[in-house]
């Protein structure tokens, strides 16, 4: 499996608060162990499949990473709340 960070996710991260910055890597990391060594998603972490290459990890109710599975390729898109993931799905379609 191959990883990529976009540049659109940095920016997104950027933007963030502290504490959502620390909670969206520690998520992409998780996430990446749960891929690569089938461990189990954290407690209060949801995956879930927007369209058809697009998945979201929701972090709670207010950080979200949008990224994309194509193949053996996933790309991590964005980093946001509910609004901001779909105003980029709504615009990127």
């Amino acid at each position: 499996m191959r990883y990529e960070f976009k540049r659109s996710f940095e920016r997104s991260v950027k933007s963030l608060c502290e504490t959502d910055k620390a909670d969206v890597k520690a998520a992409c990391l998780a996430f990446i162990d749960f891929i690569e060594n089938e461990l189990p998603l954290p407690s209060g972490m949801g995956l879930k499949r927007l369209r058809r290459e697009f998945w979201e990890i929701r972090l709670g109710i207010r950080a979200r990473i949008l990224f994309r599975w194509k193949g053996d390729l996933l790309e991590f898109v964005i980093a946001g709340n509910h609004d901001s993931i779909k105003d980029f799905l709504k615009n990127n379609s």
